[in-house]
């Protein structure tokens, strides 16, 4: 069995509810963005010295690089589908940077909690515990997985 097979299979086991998946289906991405937004936050400074200037060479830009080669090495057209849904959050954040009058990160930050909050909440539904809580690598399996379920219903191999 392919090591993503067996990952997404694995993540499967607790998330077979269909509260807690529709749960996911909306808490997943909106965690994704706001660690997004969190890491755009912090000061790039010294990024830019060495990259170069514009809105998108910061942290947050850099840590999706390298999900992107996790994901990569795991599912190379998970990892293209994945790298779209990256792509909209980078932009997304940029637009609350431009038109929220308060801090990217204070809507991350709020988002965050809202959307965990949420996933606890549907993992009691489920009656199982998270499956990060077993192995971390399950927080980038989250978005995997549910980017697997619209390449199966498009007709996509992973």
């Amino acid at each position: 069995m392919r090591k993503i097979d067996r990952l997404l299979s694995e993540y499967g086991e607790s998330h077979q509810n269909p509260t807690n998946k529709l749960i996911h289906w909306i808490c997943v991405p909106a965690i994704f963005l706001s660690i997004v937004g969190l890491i755009w936050s912090i000061p790039s400074d010294n990024l830019r010295f060495v990259l170069g200037s514009g809105p998108y060479i910061n942290w947050a830009t850099v840590v999706l690089f390298v999900v992107m080669l996790y994901y990569l090495r795991i599912s190379v057209p998970l990892a293209f589908g994945l790298l779209v849904f990256a792509v909209v959050c980078l932009f997304l954040i940029r637009q609350l940077e431009l038109y929220l009058p308060i801090p990217v990160w204070s809507t991350s930050l709020g988002i965050f909690i809202v959307a965990w909050i949420g996933q606890f909440y549907g993992h009691k539904v489920e009656g199982k515990k998270p499956s990060f809580l077993k192995d971390l690598q399950f927080l980038l399996i989250g978005p995997a997985w549910l980017m697997h379920f619209i390449y199966n219903r498009v007709g996509i191999k992973y």
